[in-house]
Parts: structure tokens; C-alpha cells; sequence
């Protein structure tokens, strides 16, 4: 099969890109390896940025579909010391620029905003090889091909797309994210839940946090966050739950037992979910007919700018090819040159993450919280 532009990966960046260039009558097609839209979850909640994400709603023409995917509230912020005293407590009023939404349902929304037939589930690349004059083939894992004029990869961390333009390869940034879920929690997590109260929850020290928001239906989605070198993690058997559970809970010893029933009294098994980042300023050379987007493209740490910039990078994308539909190489260049400045400087949440595991946890966070609110 030829297709004019071939989109690997139907995550956040890709349905973007795919719904852009939709909207401008650009065919385009979506292969990703999930087997389906609910081969997995999605993560959690996202707030979504005025600046970036929102941007590139309004690019995708979806606002008002989006508007009814925001949860109220969740803007809340809770900072908490390990006893479980609360330190700060900013109580969303509505007016904040980052409404937060669920991603599996951000991702819906995109995914129902394409024509049927524009996403291949369940195709996952094994090989991609230049034919010349901007043209590539991809293999997939059954055997099928296909051959595009313009590859892009949004394909995640790990892509397949990136080694034709980098040889950069993601690192470990010295922290670990373990996964947990408590649902119902109001009724049957009561103490955990006011805790958590109506958006996120912070509790933090030197080494180690434990984060938590408030999702659809009263779940409490939670982060235990390590800093440990990830032969500490190969050490615990993730497929007994109850040991390595009870493994992570004894981290936090002595922490008030409604912050560690976050993670001890999980409905799911834990997840382990290790943090690699790429180099800050990742580029490449043009080579004509492919590019990348997303975390293909600059992978960082969970900063809340991930998934934002992400959309912005598919939406900029669609927009720059819309607007040099007889040369794809002027769009490309024009897009990758305003990414590589974008993804080259420090973002805000990158201060966060430091803040998180700074020299004085949690007053370093209170200050930049306090900081940011008092920001014009």
C-alpha cells in the first residue's frame, strides 16, 4: 500500500497531526502496535496549557468537544508533609488557564473526530528502510509493508522512526514512577480520599514523593515516586502485587497512613513505570521525507508539558504542510526549526520536577506554587 503521509503511532501527537491535516484535506493514516483504542489505559489527568495544548485544540477544531471533557475542579493543588499536615492548599475557582481532562478521553475525542478507517490498530513496526527522493518503507511484524512519501514519527520514547535521523538513545533519569488506583474512593477509601481532597495532592521529601489526583467517578490515581537506580527495581517482583507493594510502602514508613493507604490499599496491581528522558535540545539533520513529533521527537521527565507539546507539535505540523501543499521539504524545515527552538529551553514544569526532589522539599514546591499564583 502507498499512502501520502503515514503517521506511526496513535497516541496524542499522532490523532493530532491526523485530525489537522483532516480538517485541511490531507489524507493521511495512523498505524500504531495496540491492538485496539482500550488495549491499555491511557494515564491519568492532564491539564491542558493555554499556551500549547489548548492551541492546538483549537487548530484540531475541537474546543467545544474538549470543553465537555473538563473535569471542574481538578485544578486544586494539595502540598501535604509526610505526617500529613497540609502546608498549601489552593482551592480551584474556575478562572485557572489549565483545565484538566482524563487522557483516554482526550484521546477519543480524536480519535472520533477521524474518519473511519484512518487508524490501523494492532501494526506494529519492525523495519523502516529509505527507497530515495524522500520515499520510505515500513515492515510491520506481519510481514505487510507500506510506502509513504512523508513519514512521521510519533511514536513514543522508544520509536522505531527515530534512528533514520539520531542515533540519541533515552536515559534514565534516576527516578521511578510506581502506579496505583484506588476506586470509589470517597466511600471506600474515605481518608485517603480527603487527603487527596478535589484535585492533586503533593506529599514530598528529599528522595521521595507520593502523588495523587482525583479523577472521574471519586478514583484517586497515584505516583509513589523513587529516586533509586533501576537495578533497586529489578530486585522486587512486580508480578506478586503484594510483595512489591509492601516493598514500595516500606519507603515511606512513617509517613501518615492516609498518604501510604495510597499506595497499600491499591485496587490494581502496581505498575512500574521508570523515567527516560532524551537530551535536552534533541535535533537532527533534515533528510528529506521523514520527521518526528511528541516524545519521538524530545522526550523529558513528567513535567505537565509532555502531553501539551506533543498536540502542539502534530497540530504545527499539520498546519505547515497545509500551508506548502507542492513542498513538503519547505513545510518540514519550517516546522523542525520551531520545534528545536521550542523544545531547546527550559519549560515551567522542568522547574517543578526540581522543586520535587530539591534541597528543601516541600517548602521549595510551596514557593513556586505561591510564585506562579502571584505570575500576572
Amino acid at each position: 500500500m502507498t499512502t501520502p503521509v503515514t503517521i506511526i503511532g496513535a497516541g496524542l501527537a499522532g490523532l493530532t497531526l491526523a485530525r489537522v491535516l483532516h480538517i485541511h484535506g490531507i489524507p493521511a493514516t495512523v498505524y500504531e502496535a495496540e491492538s485496539s483504542p482500550t488495549a491499555r489505559t491511557q494515564g491519568g489527568m492532564l491539564d491542558i496549557h493555554d499556551y500549547n495544548g489548548q492551541l492546538a485544540i483549537g487548530a484540531a477544531d475541537l474546543i467545544d468537544e474538549f470543553g465537555s471533557l473538563v473535569l471542574e475542579g481538578r485544578q486544586s493543588t494539595r502540598i501535604l508533609d509526610p505526617d500529613g499536615t497540609v502546608l498549601f492548599d489552593k482551592t480551584d475557582d474556575g478562572t485557572g488557564g489549565r483545565p484538566e481532562v482524563q487522557r483516554g478521553e482526550l484521546r477519543r475525542m480524536l480519535l472520533d473526530s477521524l474518519p473511519t478507517g484512518t487508524v490501523y490498530w494492532g501494526d506494529k513496526v519492525s523495519g523502516v528502510r529509505a527507497l530515495g527522493e524522500g520515499r520510505h518503507e515500513v515492515t510491520f511484524t506481519d510481514g505487510t509493508t507500506t510506502v509513504t512519501s512523508l513519514l512521521v514519527g510519533a511514536d513514543g520514547a522508544w520509536s522505531r522512526i527515530r534512528p533514520l535521523l539520531s542515533d540519541a538513545k533515552p536515559e534514565y533519569t534516576g527516578e521511578s514512577f510506581v502506579e496505583t488506583y484506588l476506586y470509589d474512593a470517597d466511600e471506600r477509601h474515605p481518608a485517603a480520599a480527603k487527603a487527596v481532597g478535589g484535585g492533586s495532592l503533593i506529599a514530598t521529601a528529599r528522595d521521595r514523593s507520593i502523588n495523587a489526583q482525583r479523577e472521574r467517578g471519586a478514583t484517586l490515581h497515584t505516583y509513589a515516586i523513587l529516586t533509586k537506580p533501576q537495578d533497586w527495581f529489578a530486585a522486587i517482583d512486580f508480578t506478586d502485587p503484594d510483595t512489591a507493594t509492601a516493598r514500595v510502602a516500606r519507603e515511606f514508613d512513617g509517613w501518615a497512613p492516609e498518604l501510604t493507604a495510597l499506595i497499600t490499599d491499591s485496587d490494581t496491581p502496581p505498575v512500574l513505570r521508570p523515567i527516560f528522558t532524551l537530551p535536552i535540545g534533541h535535533r537532527w539533520d533534515r533528510l528529506p521525507g521523514v520527521t518526528l513529533i511528541g516524545d519521538a521527537a524530545h522526550l523529558a521527565a513528567p513535567d505537565g508539558e509532555g502531553a501539551n507539546n506533543a498536540m502542539l507539535d502534530g497540530a504545527e505540523l499539520g498546519k505547515a504542510l497545509a500551508a506548502h501543499p507542492d513542498n513538503v521539504e519547505a513545510a518540514l524545515t519550517e516546522f523542525e526549526q520551531a520545534m528545536f527552538t521550542r523544545s531547546a529551553k527550559p519549560t515551567d514544569g522542568a522547574e517543578f520536577f526540581e522543586h520535587l526532589f530539591g534541597d528543601n522539599p516541600p517548602q521549595n514546591l510551596i514557593d513556586l506554587f505561591i510564585g506562579a499564583q502571584q505570575t500576572p
